[in-house]
């Protein structure tokens, strides 16, 4: 066999496998992220046990990172932002708040959703639609003594209720909870 042979051989061998290679990792649910920060998600294949799996970050008062670098945004609830954002602004505009105020009220919604769930083994719960236009994960999550995140944050008073159809399963029950929330002023109603 020539050299030349041998060298494409060789070549097509390595294309092969790292054509397999890449397969393999679009099919593990992974994250791909850009020098600038920009994040590809392809969750194709995504079929990570999520019935007990690990809190390893609070990203704010409705978002958590998983073990498995899948971010996930609690169903249901929104809580006020306290990162630099559009939707801080947009935050302050609706509610005639300042930015200021608007980040100290996200920051005891990050400080809540840290407590009770960062470090912890929790369950998530799917609705209709499993991802968001940002491919986050979207979910209901359980702790580990079954006791459901997304209703005690509406609870405690850090949260407000937002459901985008048909992801509506718990909407009656976060209404209720926010009501009680607001007239017992818990939490950022105080």
């Amino acid at each position: 066999m020539s050299k030349k042979n041998m060298r494409n051989k060789v070549a097509i061998f390595l294309l092969v496998l790292g054509v397999l290679a890449l397969v393999g990792y679009l099919f593990s649910g992974s994250h791909l992220e850009s020098k600038k920060g920009f994040k590809w998600f392809f969750s194709v294949g995504d079929n990570y046990d999520y019935s007990n799996v690990l809190v390893k970050r609070v990203v704010d008062g409705d978002t958590l990172l998983l073990e498995n670098k899948r971010y996930v945004r609690l169903l249901g609830i929104d809580t006020p932002e306290m990162h630099e954002s559009a939707k801080l602004y947009r935050d302050a505009r609706r509610s005639g708040q300042s930015v200021e105020i608007i980040r100290k009220m996200g920051r005891q919604a990050y400080e809540i959703t840290k407590q009770l769930a960062e470090g912890k083994r929790v369950r998530l719960e799917f609705d209709k639609e499993k991802y968001d236009k940002y491919n986050r994960i979207l979910a209901y999550v359980y702790l580990p003594d079954g006791s459901f995140l997304n209703a005690l944050i509406v609870e405690e008073g850090y949260a407000t209720v937002m459901t985008y159809p048909p992801n509506v399963t718990y909407a009656d029950l976060f209404t209720r909870l926010y009501r009680q929330a607001r007239e017992n002023k818990r939490g950022l109603w105080k």
